[in-house]
């Protein structure tokens, strides 16, 4: 089945763009995303420390959540600044920045429409967030233009392949998004991140990162994890009938029981995942 046109337009059937943002602010205020971010904080703090940052870097975290990007970033010694569209989990993030003695600059605001001037960064940075974002185009030339010529992008997207990409795709079929959005996992696709960054940044480098999903417990409590503490999960099923909530939980338990390689998977789920890494260099 081919994938949505990229268009920064969204079809005539659709909810208004205002709607959608309406929504995507529940979605991530649902549930807390704190205790899913915990689970992949090692890969964050991987992830920062392959930039190899310069102490003074100017650096822009977007999509922050609770600050796994923001706060290893800035015991590198970046000047760090946050961003995300959920008030609630900036006061997550700023409690973290506190509680380690870090002085982070946190504040409320849309992929989209970045609150901030042109060219005010040195390095851009987001993981697992800009990408849900529901217009990519939109979102690329944010990135591009609060960067300055020279700088840095980097950014970590669960792609399409991956155990994640397909939890997403089975999520869709259960509680399908509005019309004209693309997947979300579509930036995690080589071909397409680089078509959307290519009239902004040069020198586009690719490559596939592991990352496991290690919890302690078995496949079912799994996924009672994801529907408690993941917006967009708990979301999902609450638009559901008794009858499709019960469908849906049965496909992701089978899901989760598939991929889960642990020697004991009736106390354990283990699933290998992977994310594409993103570098690019303004142009």
């Amino acid at each position: 089945m081919p994938e949505p046109a990229e268009s920064n337009e969204l079809t005539s059937a659709a909810p208004s763009i205002e709607q959608i943002k309406a929504t995507m602010r529940a979605t991530w205020m649902a549930g807390d995303f704190g205790v899913v971010a915990r689970t992949i904080s090692g890969s964050a703090e991987a992830f920062i420390g392959r930039l190899s940052l310069a102490a003074g870097t100017r650096l822009l975290d977007v999509a922050t959540g609770t600050g796994n990007l923001a706060i290893p970033a800035a015991r590198a010694g970046a000047i760090v600044t946050g961003v995300d569209i959920a008030a609630n989990l900036l006061v997550q993030a700023r409690e973290r920045a506190a509680a380690a003695g870090l002085a982070i600059q946190f504040d409320e605001g849309d992929a989209e429409a970045l609150p901030y001037a042109d060219a005010s960064f040195d390095i851009v940075v987001s993981m697992f967030g800009a990408m849900f974002a529901p217009r990519p185009a939109l979102v690329a030339s944010e990135l591009a233009r609060v960067l300055k010529p020279g700088g840095t992008l980097a950014m970590a997207n669960w792609n399409p392949a991956s155990f994640s990409g397909a939890m997403f795709k089975l999520g869709s079929k259960h509680a399908p998004p509005p019309p004209g959005i693309a997947p979300p996992a579509l930036w995690g696709d080589e071909v397409i991140v680089r078509e959307r960054l290519a009239p902004y940044f040069t020198h586009i480098a690719t490559s596939l990162i592991p990352v496991d999903f290690d919890l302690p417990t078995n496949p079912a409590g799994a996924v009672d994890f994801f529907r408690k503490y993941f917006g967009p999960t708990q979301v999902a099923f609450n638009r559901l009938d008794q009858a499709g909530q019960h469908a849906f939980a049965a496909a992701l338990e089978a899901l989760y029981s598939e991929a889960n390689v642990s020697p004991d998977p009736s106390s354990h789920t283990l699933i290998h995942n992977q994310f594409l890494e993103v570098v690019a260099t303004r142009t």
